[in-house]
């Protein structure tokens, strides 16, 4: 019996872990692939049947066409100021009221909490139009901080870095507290610290989030000058409209995704780590 369930074990590890695994993996990959190698490939090769995987050259020429028909560069700028601004100030933001709902004594905490678990609850595109009326009667269509103020509150970044500061040794903070620390310095210096992973798993999120928004930035600006790059690339394919342009718009996609690809390639060790510290309720 001991060597049917030894000889078992690798087959359960495979059917179980292995093949699912790897099943995820090419759901994801290949997509992805595809697209990258599509870049490189003539119309014809892309919509060729069978599937060309390899293009028949390295040829950037899509690359420079879709350069040439919308400002990539404009909208690259775009994107990191918004994205940049928008994610810092969101994480300040998730960061400050997480650490009064926990630490800080106040009238009605539990009512503003639940109000946070009320947004998480209610899909964003419920708001487009209360904040499009408020963005643009400010002045703020066709504005890079009309883009960014509408997102600047992180129900979800709240909650995490709420249950996460819950977890913390009560003892820690009021040992601080004896020594005559302030609310701002026992954040700076013992909360924060100690809670690095979550903040900077709330920080990825932010980032990629702000990266990728589409449907708000393309409602609050028409001006090719202030589009950010996902809304620069239904631009591109307004002018580029057909079959035949199918490479020019994946490698405009491109210009969309790799930048935050190595973005997450380079962080996403924190997302695990900070979603495990987090994961204990209060």
């Amino acid at each position: 019996m001991t060597g049917q369930r030894t000889s078992s074990r690798p087959v359960t590890t495979v059917l179980g872990g292995y093949l699912p695994m790897l099943g995820a993996t090419a759901v994801i990959v290949l997509p992805l692939a595809w697209m990258l190698l599509a870049t490189f490939k003539n119309s014809g090769e892309i919509v060729s049947l069978p599937i060309q995987w390899l293009p028949t050259s390295l040829s950037p020429d899509n690359y420079v066409t879709a350069s040439e028909k919308a400002p990539f560069g404009r909208f690259f700028v775009n994107s990191v100021v918004v994205t940049a601004v928008g994610a810092s100030i969101k994480l300040v933001l998730a960061v400050l009221t997480a650490y009064a709902l926990v630490f800080v004594r106040f009238p009605a905490k539990k009512a503003i909490f639940a109000l946070v678990l009320v947004a998480l609850m209610v899909p964003p595109h419920m708001s487009l139009v209360p904040n499009y009326t408020l963005v643009a009667g400010m002045g703020g269509r066709n504005t890079l901080w009309g883009i960014v103020l509408p997102g600047l509150g992180t129900a979800f970044g709240t909650f995490l870095l709420r249950q996460q500061f819950l977890t913390l040794p009560a003892s820690i903070v009021e040992a601080a507290e004896i020594d005559g620390a302030s609310h701002w310095r026992r954040l700076v210096s013992v909360v924060a610290p100690v809670s690095a992973p979550t903040i900077a798993t709330v920080a990825l999120i932010s980032i990629v989030n702000e990266w990728n928004e589409y449907l708000w930035p393309l409602i609050i600006t028409d001006d090719p000058r202030l589009m950010t790059l996902p809304v620069g690339l239904t631009l591109l394919q307004n002018i580029e409209p057909g079959a035949t342009s199918w490479g020019v718009l994946m490698a405009g996609a491109a210009f969309v995704i790799l930048p935050v690809l190595v973005v997450f390639a380079a962080l996403q060790r924190y997302i695990v780590a900070g979603l495990t510290q987090g994961a204990v309720t209060g």
